[in-house]
C-alpha cells in the first residue's frame, strides 16, 4: 500500500535560530526539539538531562494524603490488604510493583487478577466476593475501577474499603471510594495526566516513602517495571513518563527485577540493550500471553519472584503460553486474511469486520491490529464465547471508532474504549445487521485521506548532514515512543544496491551524489529490490537507529518508505 508522505511545516525562523545559538545544534536538530514544545535552554537541558528530581510530589495527586493514611492504618491493625488489578502488561506489573513494596512491610498481604474469560476487565462481583470470603477489608485497584460505581458500593456492604489507582478517564460519577488516584479526574491537580497504571502505583508507593522518611531507592528499584508498563500500554513517553522510562531502562539493562532477567534470558536480545521497541515486542508479549491464553496471575508470580530460580519455573510457563498465543494469532490472521482476499465485496469496503465462531477471543486483538495494519481502514474481529458474540476493534489514524460504534448501540450489548481501540459485545443474531451497519457508517463518515497511511515526516537533510555530533545528539531524544517517536527524517535522490532477507525484508547500501555509504534495513520492502539494484535515484523517509548485533555496534538507516 502506497503511504501519504506529509512533511510538517518548518517552525518560526527566529526560534529555530535561537535554540542553535543556544545549544550549539544544527538547524534539524532545533526544529525537532521545537516539534517537541522545547523552546529554550532549560527545557533542552530536562529533555537531554533527564533527572529523578524532576519527578513530581506525589501528594499533588488528589487522595492521595488519604491512601497513604488508609495504607498506614491497614498496617499498624495487621489488616489483610488485597492488591488487585488487571490482567495486561499494565495491570501485572502495577501489582506487582505495590506487591513487591508492601510485603515488605505487611505479611497480611494478597493479589488478585479477574480471569479475562470468566470475569472480564476491571473489578468484579467475583473478585469482591473473595476478598470478603478471605478476610481481606482494603482493596488496592491498579489499572481499573475508575468506573466501578457499583462495585465499591457492593464492597461496602461486605465492610471493604477500596483504594482506586486507575489512569483511565472517569466519567461524570467517581466511585465513592476511600481515595480515588486518577490525574484524568477533572479535580486532580496532579501535573503530569498521562501515567500508565503501574506509574500510578509506583506513585502510591513513592508517597508511602516519602511520608515516613525512607530512602527513596526502595521505590526506584521498581523503574524497571514502570518503564515495561509504560512502552507496552503505548502511553505517552513525555514529561514525567519520560523520565521514569530513562531509569527504568537503565535498570532493567544493568540490574533487572528477576522476573524480567528470566524473560531477557529466553528472549533474542540478551545484550543488556533493551530500548523502548525492544520492550514492546520481546517483553510485553510473554507478559500478556499469560491472561491471553490461561491466567494472568501466573505473570505475576512471574514479577514478584525473589530470586531467578524462582523466576525461570514461571519464565517458561509464560513463554510457552506466548508460543500457544503466536499459533492461535498467526492461524486466526491467516484465516481472516483468506476471508478477505477471497471476497470481491469485502475487500472494496471501507471497513473490515469479520467474524468465525471459533477464534480464540485472547488474540482478536492482535489480529485486529494486523488487519488494520494490511488493508489500513477500520476493523472488528468477532468470535463467539459463552453464548454471546465477542469483538476486538482498531482503528486508523483520525478516525473516531468509539463514536462509530456508539452509531450502532442499539445492535451491541455492551462496548467501550476510545478513538483507536475498542471492545464490544452483541447477541449471535446481530452479527450480520452490525456488518452492514458499521460499514454504512464508516461509509458516511470516514475522509478519503484517513484510508491511506500517513508518514509524518519531522525534517529533510542531506546524507552528508549525518554525522557523529548529529547522531549523538540524535541519541537523545531516546527514550522514543508515542509523542516523542524517533525523528522520521526525509533524503532525497539516494541510490543504493541491496538484497532481500528474511520473506519481505531488505538490506540495502546507499549513498546521495558521492556521500559516505550508509547502511539500511527496510522491513516489508522487498518489492523495491529490483528497482533499487537497477540504478534508478529515490526518496527515502527514514529513522537512525544503532544496530546492536552480537556485541558490534553500527549506525543504521531504519527506512519506513520509498518513493520513485
Amino acid at each position: 500500500m502506497q503511504k501519504r508522505w506529509v512533511i510538517k511545516p518548518k517552525n518560526n525562523v527566529k526560534k529555530t535560530n535561537k535554540l542553535c545559538s543556544e545549544l550549539g545544534v544544527n538547524a534539524v536538530i532545533a526544529e525537532l526539539l521545537l516539534h517537541r514544545g522545547i523552546e529554550t535552554y532549560q527545557q533542552a537541558k530536562h529533555f537531554f538531562r533527564p533527572s529523578l528530581d524532576l519527578l513530581h510530589d506525589p501528594f499533588l495527586m488528589k487522595d492521595m494524603d488519604k491512601a497513604i493514611s488508609r495504607i498506614e492504618k491497614a498496617i499498624g491493625n495487621k489488616e489483610k490488604i488485597l492488591i488487585y488489578g488487571d490482567y495486561d502488561v499494565d495491570g501485572t506489573t502495577a501489582v506487582s510493583v505495590v506487591y513487591s513494596f508492601f510485603r515488605d512491610f505487611h505479611s497480611g498481604l494478597a493479589f488478585y487478577i479477574p480471569d479475562r474469560y470468566l470475569e472480564g476487565y476491571g473489578i468484579s462481583f467475583q473478585g469482591i466476593d473473595y476478598a470478603a470470603e478471605n478476610g481481606f477489608s482494603l482493596i488496592i485497584a491498579l489499572d481499573c475501577g475508575i468506573k466501578a460505581i457499583e462495585k465499591v458500593k457492593y464492597a461496602k456492604t461486605k465492610g471493604i474499603d477500596f483504594i482506586i489507582g486507575d489512569h483511565h478517564l472517569p466519567g461524570e460519577t467517581i466511585p465513592d471510594a476511600v481515595a480515588v488516584l486518577d490525574p484524568k479526574r477533572s479535580d486532580c491537580p496532579y501535573p503530569y495526566k498521562e501515567l500508565s497504571g503501574c506509574g500510578i502505583g509506583f506513585k502510591l508507593i513513592q508517597a508511602f516513602v516519602q511520608k515516613n522518611s525512607m530512602d527513596m531507592q526502595l521505590a526506584y528499584q521498581y523503574l524497571d517495571l514502570v518503564a515495561v508498563s509504560i512502552a507496552s500500554d503505548i502511553v505517552p513517553i513525555t514529561g514525567e513518563n519520560r523520565i521514569l522510562t530513562h531509569f527504568g531502562l537503565k535498570k532493567l539493562n544493568t540490574n533487572p527485577n528477576c522476573g524480567l532477567q528470566a524473560l531477557i534470558n529466553l528472549s533474542s536480545n540478551k545484550s543488556g540493550h533493551f530500548s523502548v521497541s525492544e520492550i514492546v515486542f520481546q517483553i510485553g508479549p510473554r507478559i500478556n500471553a499469560a491472561g491471553r491464553i490461561e491466567h494472568a496471575k501466573d505473570a505475576v508470580k512471574l514479577l514478584i519472584s525473589k530470586s531467578l530460580a524462582e523466576a525461570e519455573a514461571y519464565s517458561t510457563t509464560v513463554d510457552d503460553q506466548n508460543t500457544l498465543r503466536k499459533g492461535f494469532d498467526l492461524k486466526i490472521t491467516e484465516e481472516a486474511l483468506d476471508i478477505l482476499d477471497n471476497d470481491e465485496v469485502l475487500k472494496q469496503r471501507k471497513s473490515t469486520v469479520l467474524f468465525k465462531a471459533d477464534w480464540h477471543k485472547g488474540v482478536i486483538g492482535i489480529v485486529a491490529s494486523r488487519l488494520t495494519e494490511k488493508y489500513y481502514r477500520p476493523t472488528v474481529i468477532l468470535t463467539q464465547t459463552n453464548g454471546h458474540i465477542a469483538g476486538s476493534a482498531r482503528s486508523v489514524l483520525g478516525f473516531d471508532l468509539y463514536e462509530a460504534l456508539s452509531e450502532c448501540a442499539d445492535l451491541l450489548e455492551q462496548y467501550g474504549g476510545h478513538k483507536y481501540a475498542a471492545g464490544l459485545t452483541m447477541r449471535p443474531e446481530n452479527v450480520p445487521a452490525f456488518q452492514e451497519k458499521f460499514e454504512t457508517v464508516v461509509q458516511n463518515s470516514i475522509k478519503p485521506e484517513m484510508l491511506q497511511q500517513e508518514v509524518l515526516i519531522e525534517a529533510a537533510l542531506n546524507l552528508a548532514d549525518i554525522d557523529s555530533k548529529f547522531c549523538r545528539v540524535l541519541k537523545q531524544f531516546e527514550p522514543s515512543g508515542p509523542q516523542n517517536e524517533a525523528p522520521l527524517l526525509l533524503t532525497r535522490n539516494v541510490q543504493g544496491s541491496g538484497y532481500i532477507v528474511g520473506n519481505n525484508h531488505i538490506k540495502i547500501t546507499i549513498r546521495q551524489d558521492g556521500s559516505a555509504p550508509f547502511e539500511c534495513i527496510g522491513f516489508g520492502l522487498a518489492a523495491y529490490i529490483d528497482t533499487i539494484n537497477a540504478g534508478h535515484k529515490f526518496d527515502i523517509c527514514y529513522t537512525i537507529e544503532e544496530n546492536n548485533w552480537r556485541g558490534k555496534k553500527n549506525l543504521q538507516l531504519n527506512i519506513k518508505a520509498i518513493r520513485y
